[in-house]
């Protein structure tokens, strides 16, 4: 068999309560499976008396887990060996517990959920995004909104109905924390970005602002501002002022847009702009909302909104456009440029990086120079493909290939020997 341990595939060489913490895991946030008589490293053990032991994890399961979890038990025969297969299906009750305690799966392990990620799951579990929940503070100004709302849809005063149409006055009578994150002045303790601008190197800050408990509108407006300050430039042309840029504002928008839209607004971080010489990096606290993988994040124009209430207002405000095109949008900004942006996705977080546009010039060495007029004149190209029409040796070949990744102008397609490069 020899397969490997994943966050969704967990082997147990026997029956034992283990395995429950593991159940509640895979209920509470993704299917999962988890296969008896398989040691950790993938060899067989092989069970003894399989219709016992499928019995007794059954009952183990429905004695253990509150509420009571989606599974299905099967006993398959591999390799002249009898195992069973425990598939367990993410649930809508979250969030589920054994022995008084939420599980979840970090890579090929199985640990307890701290107090944010248990409230989100009881949240989740009763149908509410974290958003609708009443704020804290039930006295706020929305002076701000009121003048977004002003220019973009001729809206001169605001009002109650219009919180009401916005979805940020409940019908029950208050405020929810979509209220209050767009509210002239909030108590929410991680609502906030970070903003730092490096010189040459990490070690020398040029300028620093952390921008908190403002209306999410303000902080918006003021990260933009700090970008104009450092990206945007003028030049003279014959007798005019050209206002130029070395990252595409419009890009820098949506990815701001994006990140506040979409971010996991109930755990301990800001969003965190790192602006370089040569990049922007905008780190957003959450990965992505369930329902959605990394490929149709990337590429399928598919939003699943973790934010509905937010997305919708900035939505109405024209911050944002059609929901689920805005990686889309970013790339478009870079459509004549060399360099790419990229895009990094992890459990917690998620990281945009936009690179200074490469238009009229390659700063590039010989050798990477001709690496990349090689990848412009073919589709694809393997490394030992590069190697023959480089001249290059492999070990040389690969030094410059990963300087071009590094610099998000070509992409690695597949792994291993079926490794292929193209321009990004």
């Amino acid at each position: 068999m020899k397969s490997k341990e994943k966050y969704n595939l967990e082997f147990k060489a026997e029956v034992a309560k283990t395995f429950l913490k593991t159940v509640s895991a895979y209920a509470n946030y993704n299917d999962g499976e988890i296969m008896f008589g398989v040691f950790d490293n993938g060899d067989l053990a092989g069970i003894d008396d399989a219709k016992f032991d499928s019995l007794r994890i059954e009952n183990m399961i429905n004695d253990s887990i509150v509420p009571g979890p989606d599974f299905e038990i099967k006993v398959r025969e591999v390799e002249g060996k009898t195992i069973i297969v425990l598939g367990v299906k993410k649930g809508k009750d979250t969030p589920y517990y054994y022995q008084g305690k939420a599980y979840k799966r970090s890579d090929t392990s199985t640990v307890e959920v701290d107090r944010f990620e248990l409230r989100r799951l009881a949240i989740e579990g009763i149908n509410m995004d974290y958003e609708e929940k009443k704020a804290s503070a039930q006295s706020l100004s929305f002076t701000i909104l009121e003048s977004w709302l002003k220019e973009t849809a001729g809206i001169e005063k605001i009002n109650l109905d219009i919180l009401k149409t916005l979805n940020l006055f409940n019908k029950d009578g208050y405020y929810n924390i979509a209220g209050e994150l767009l509210a002239d002045e909030n108590d929410i303790a991680f609502s906030g970005i970070d903003i730092v601008k490096f010189g040459r190197d990490i070690n020398k800050i040029l300028y620093r602002e952390t921008i908190s408990n403002k209306s999410l509108l303000a902080q918006y407006d003021r990260a933009v501002e700090v970008f104009e300050q450092y990206y945007q430039y003028e030049e003279i042309e014959g007798y005019n002022r050209v206002k130029k840029e070395l990252i595409p504002k419009e890009a820098f928008r949506e990815s701001l847009a994006n990140a506040i839209v979409h971010r996991v607004w109930d755990t301990n971080s800001f969003i965190q702009i790192a602006m370089y010489e040569d990049r922007i990096e905008i780190k957003s606290p959450g990965g992505l909302p369930k329902g959605i993988s990394e490929e149709e994040y990337l590429y399928g124009n598919i939003s699943v909104l973790r934010n509905p209430i937010i997305a919708g207002v900035f939505y109405r405000l024209k911050i944002i456009e059609m929901f689920g095109t805005g990686i889309a949008r970013v790339n478009e900004e870079y459509t004549h440029s060399i360099s790419k942006p990229g895009f990094y996705i992890s459990e917690n977080r998620i990281r945009l990086v936009l690179p200074v546009t490469e238009t009229g010039r390659l700063d590039l060495s010989p050798d990477e120079l001709l690496i990349y007029g090689l990848l412009k004149e073919d589709i694809e190209l393997s490394r030992g493909e590069i190697d023959l029409k480089s001249g290059f040796e492999k070990s040389k070949t690969l030094r410059v290939i990963n300087s071009l990744v590094d610099k998000n102008i070509i992409q690695k397609l597949g792994k291993g020997v079926g490794t292929t490069y193209k321009l990004k």
